[in-house]
């Protein structure tokens, strides 16, 4: 079995950042997003990962990510330079894929749960795929599945009404006859070529398709809201973030714990925490920061943030009782 990670979009939602890079190497504690994914195929010692991107960003992933050598895996770069979907990002990687079956990951979302029963159900149970679902609270903005009978009877990209709350929440196994259903595949109302319907035709053409249920957190970091609660929980599970926390090499400035701070930052003077993710090159004086990115390079004084992304660039935040501001 295989990795696949996909990672070519633009990360519209999360401009003016995803400018800078794209979205899923945008940092959530100090690490790129699509980290958080290589972990996952990593921990199944799945050691041949692809990684669908486009083009004219292959010398940023290669300087953030690289070859994979510090995961223990080895990764190949595939081109998806026309944005047609999720399954034509797929279909891009088929080369790569070959006969194999692989597993299949966003590389903006960040799942809880392990991926031993996705891997499972089609490489020992015989499954030609098997999907990750999760309950949501907001189901027109995912893939939601109908089960019926313990049994996925439709499938159906950001429904305006939804049959259920079960999302499809970034991960999939699926065996090589995927690609004979995308092949079938027209772009559907939005212009694109969905891995949903790549999945219904599967059903249609007599493939075995199974499902898991997760009940653990899951989060799509496509918006910048979910962005900073990706950062919050990182930052949750990370002891490293505590102990750089409670360093003492900052003149005057009182950490409230979670907090990451990257190298080569200057802090004097500063409330910081709790929640918060200090970027490289930062430098920070007599400030106030909570619940908070700071991202690489950015230099404020006298400044207070709270529920924010700030970069040298422009920033975001989120306003008590719903609604955000901009600021550049």
């Amino acid at each position: 079995m295989k990795g696949l990670i996909l990672g070519a979009g633009n990360g519209s939602r999360l401009q003016p950042f995803s400018q800078l890079k794209p979205k899923v190497l945008l940092p959530v504690m100090n690490r790129p997003m699509i980290g958080y994914c290589i972990d996952k195929l990593a921990e199944l010692e799945l050691k041949e990962i692809g990684i669908v991107i486009q083009s004219r960003h292959e010398k940023l992933f290669r300087d953030e990510i690289g070859t994979g050598r510090r995961w223990g895996v080895s990764i190949t770069y595939i081109f998806q330079d026309q944005l047609l979907g999720v399954a034509d990002a797929v279909k891009q990687a088929s080369s790569f894929i070959g006969d194999d079956s692989f597993l299949l990951l966003l590389g903006d979302n960040l799942i809880e749960q392990p991926l031993t029963a996705l891997r499972d159900a089609v490489v020992r149970d015989g499954h030609n795929a098997s999907i990750l679902l999760g309950p949501v609270a907001s189901p027109q903005e995912y893939g939601i599945a109908e089960v019926v009978n313990h049994r996925i009877v439709s499938l159906e990209e950001k429904p305006l009404h939804p049959k259920s709350n079960l999302a499809i929440v970034g991960a999939y196994a699926f065996g090589p006859t995927v690609f004979r259903a995308i092949d079938t595949l027209s772009p559907s109302v939005r212009g694109e070529f969905e891995i949903t319907d790549a999945i219904g035709a599967m059903i249609r053409l007599g493939d075995s398709v199974s499902y898991c249920i997760t009940t653990q957190k899951h989060l799509d970091m496509g918006r910048h809201e979910r962005w900073l609660e990706a950062n919050r929980w990182m930052l949750k599970l990370s002891q490293e973030a505590r102990r750089k926390a409670a360093m003492a090499k900052y003149k005057g400035c009182t950490f409230i714990e979670p907090v990451a701070i990257a190298e080569n930052c200057k802090l004097e003077g500063c409330i910081i925490g709790p929640n918060v993710t200090v970027g490289p090159n930062v430098e920070l004086t007599q400030c106030l920061i909570a619940n908070s990115i700071v991202l690489e390079g950015t230099h404020l004084t006298m400044s207070s943030h709270s529920s924010s992304i700030i970069s040298p660039i422009a920033t975001f935040s989120l306003r008590n009782g719903g609604g955000s501001d901009w600021t550049s």
